[in-house]
């Protein structure tokens, strides 16, 4: 849970001198609070996607199996419907900064 999450405090100073740190303790799954003469000017922390994971959906669904006593199926058209997805697939094209 995010409320859960671990806080590194850090300077202004000390995150623009060392940003790939900053990253790196974000990918670790740490929130930094930078901080300027005490007062709390931004809060980086790893992004929470929609979803599951992949592995975390698989163990679900054995779980479900274990306490239902029967196989967890998936949607019939399932799989046609992730391929057309990915087939329709655009690039991204992110909007260019000013």
């Amino acid at each position: 849970m995010i409320e859960d999450m671990e806080q590194v405090h850090m300077t202004e100073a000390d995150v623009a001198r060392d940003f790939a740190a900053v990253l790196e303790k974000v990918r670790q799954g740490l929130e930094v609070v930078v901080e300027q003469d005490c007062r709390t000017i931004a809060v980086i922390k790893p992004v929470q996607g929609p979803g599951r994971p992949i592995d975390e959906c698989i163990a679900l669904a054995e779980q479900r199996e274990k306490e239902r006593g029967h196989e967890v199926t998936l949607d019939p058209d399932f799989a046609a419907d992730v391929e057309q997805i990915a087939r329709n697939r655009k690039p991204w094209n992110p909007p260019a900064w000013d």
